[in-house]
């Protein structure tokens, strides 16, 4: 019975042009090999599973090879290469720095750099995870790094860049290896299953590329595992159950339930999820990247962002035109929010729910808030307004002049400060049109038509017109809207009469409004002594220096505040620093200098202690 391989080591790239997703990095170092520029040392870095230590392999064996070919790979055929193969080459050296990451291990390898290679060009030494090696270990390192014989070549791999000395790194070429794109590990998982006789689905190695993160060993790992769990026949179901991976059908359904507004599908459909044995955390970040790639769908030419199958491509973009932009947006923030305030969360499934919640009633809060601008019926409804009103009203005042002021008295009563509107005036200009006895009775008394300059104000104020009463007097009544005049004094500039009690009060209202707003400046202005000087100047008692500095920064913005409330254009104050205590006196620190304050106050106690032999302490 034969012994059984695992896919990442049975389908490991043997030349540069295997090599997945890495075609940046296998381009670059075959052109160094064809112009002869080879370093003397390479630092392959980037995440587990990409292709380092299988480049450094690769690179090691082709710049070996006698026959390379017109590619720059290596031919396979030659004794190097053959020894290469089967692991028995006397001039390529693997170290792993996990277990020998001492400074003797580094002293023996400096020695075997001394002796020359055995029948090939270059004697290569591959130190894999070298970020494990110790602070000396690096020390001893550097010089044969840096000036090695010619014949010596350095590779070294790391998945942790950060963590080697940056005077490794300047004597190393850097080759950032990034991470495989999911539709490069899905091709090449094709290329797995079709060399293995293995049935699959499409949708299941796209899965399996996705649950990967970027890692082709971590992807094969998984497809060794799911071909026993499947019996050969790769499905969708299977794949998603074993790697405990959320079917995207749910996060289609929930952005329908989110489109109706439906929030109790929403919370049952949670419900299956949550008896299927996911967490919450799993959820929320498969539903943000469901409505990401919902988003990104909306446009065909972002369509290629997607790392799915085509099949759920061609879904995505079907679902994507039944939603909005903007909608869309709204969406990915909540969910977004959500995912990233998931943690701090007590109740973490009332949590989920009330982000559903959010997103479902999101149609409904918008569809009801455009129904409340009417203001496009504002104009339908004046016109006919002011047609209808002038017919009626030759009819009405032609045996009486006196009915049209009657069948309104509100407008004309005097007690309202609101004059009548213009639609009013409208109705009394057809009126002294029609009937020349009226004009007698109305008369136009402006008081600004007196030959006076012209004034901005006096041009604005409309004219008067006086209206005979049954009572024989007469009401004059504006014949354009007069301002209120409570507008009038809310516009006027308030002016306080400063004193010691209203500065204070002043001060202590605006304190607790930026204890709202800003902190700092509550926090400078809370419990502060005020003097007041005069009616524009006050002056501010503070305990030291720092205070003294806080003020002059915050100055303009509190004066600013205090001009406003008070009406005082030039209300100004100025910093006192008056110290909670006297720094003159002196300080009594020590039970001598104590003894002697009370001995000056009273002399009889220094008698006291010589009669009780007693010493003071120091």
């Amino acid at each position: 019975m034969e012994s059984f391989i695992v896919s990442a080591r049975k389908y490991r790239p043997m030349s540069f042009k295997s090599v997945v997703g890495q075609e940046h990095i296998t381009t670059t170092l075959k052109n160094a090999i064809k112009n002869n520029q080879l370093a003397q040392a390479f630092l392959f870095c980037g995440p587990r599973g990409v292709g380092k230590t299988t480049c450094a392999r690769i690179l090691a064996k082709t710049i070996n090879c006698t026959n390379p070919t017109e590619d720059m790979e290596a031919c396979n055929e030659c004794d190097s290469c053959r020894s290469f193969n089967d692991s028995a080459s006397f001039n390529v050296f693997e170290l792993d720095a996990a277990s020998n990451n001492s400074v003797d291990d580094i002293r023996e390898l400096v020695k075997q750099v001394q002796v020359p290679p055995q029948g090939s060009r270059y004697k290569i030494y591959i130190i894999d995870e070298v970020h494990m090696l110790s602070q000396q270990a690096f020390n001893a390192f550097l010089k044969t790094l840096e000036e090695p014989p010619s014949y010596a070549k350095f590779i070294l791999a790391t998945t942790e860049k950060h963590k080697i000395i940056p005077t490794i790194l300047s004597r190393c070429q850097i080759f950032d290896f990034k991470r495989i794109k999911s539709e490069d590990i899905a091709k090449h998982l094709e290329y797995v299953a079709s060399q293995e006789g293995v049935a699959y689905e499409p949708e299941a190695l796209h899965v399996i590329a996705q649950k990967a993160e970027g890692g082709l060993r971590d992807a094969l790992s998984m497809f060794d595992q799911l071909v026993n769990f499947c019996e050969r026949n790769l499905t969708y179901k299977s794949c998603i159950e074993n790697l405990n991976v959320l079917d995207s059908e749910y996060f289609f359904r929930f952005v329908d339930y989110f489109r109706a507004g439906d929030i109790f599908n929403s919370l049952l459909l949670y419900q299956q999820i949550i008896e299927k044995g996911f967490d919450g955390q799993h959820f929320i970040t498969g539903l943000a990247e469901h409505l990401r790639n919902l988003l990104v769908s909306l446009d065909p030419a972002t369509t290629t962002l997607l790392e799915v199958s085509d099949n759920v491509r061609a879904r995505f973009a079907q679902q994507s035109q039944q939603c909005r932009l903007p909608l869309t947006l709204k969406y990915l923030e909540i969910a977004s929010d959500a995912e990233y305030r998931y943690r701090d969360a007590s109740n973490k499934r009332l949590f989920i729910e009330v982000t559903l919640m959010k997103l479902a009633n999101l149609v409904n809060a918008q569809q009801q808030a455009i129904p409340q601008a009417p203001v496009q019926q504002q104009p339908k409804t004046a016109a006919p307004v002011q047609s209808q009103k002038p017919q009626p009203q030759p009819v009405q005042q032609t045996p009486k002049p006196q009915t049209p002021v009657q069948s309104q008295p509100q407008p004309v009563q005097p007690q309202q400060p609101v004059q009548p509107q213009p639609q009013q005036v409208v109705q009394q200009s057809p009126a002294q049109s029609q009937q020349p006895q009226q004009q007698q009775s109305v008369q136009l008394q402006n008081a600004e038509q007196q030959p006076v300059p012209p004034q901005p104000a006096q041009v604005v104020k409309p004219a008067q017109v006086k209206i005979p009463t049954n009572a024989g007097t007469s009401l004059s009544i504006n014949a354009q809207p007069q301002q209120n005049p409570a507008e009038e004094k809310k516009n006027e500039p308030i002016t306080i009469t400063l004193s010691q009690e209203e500065l204070e009060k002043q001060w202590t209202e605006l304190a607790e409004k930026k204890k709202l707003t800003n902190m700092e400046v509550f926090t400078v202005m809370n419990n502060k002594k005020l003097n007041f000087i005069d009616q524009e100047n006050f002056e501010v008692e503070v305990s030291n220096s720092i205070y003294e500095t806080r003020f002059k920064q915050y100055k303009n913005e509190i004066l600013e505040a205090l001009r406003y409330h008070t009406g005082i254009e030039n209300l100004n104050f100025t910093v006192k620093v008056v110290p909670l205590y006297d720094e003159s006196e002196a300080k009594l620190f020590t039970t001598k200098d104590k003894f002697e304050a009370m001995n000056k106050e009273n002399p009889a106690l220094e008698s006291f202690r010589k009669t009780l032999f007693q010493d003071i302490d120091y």
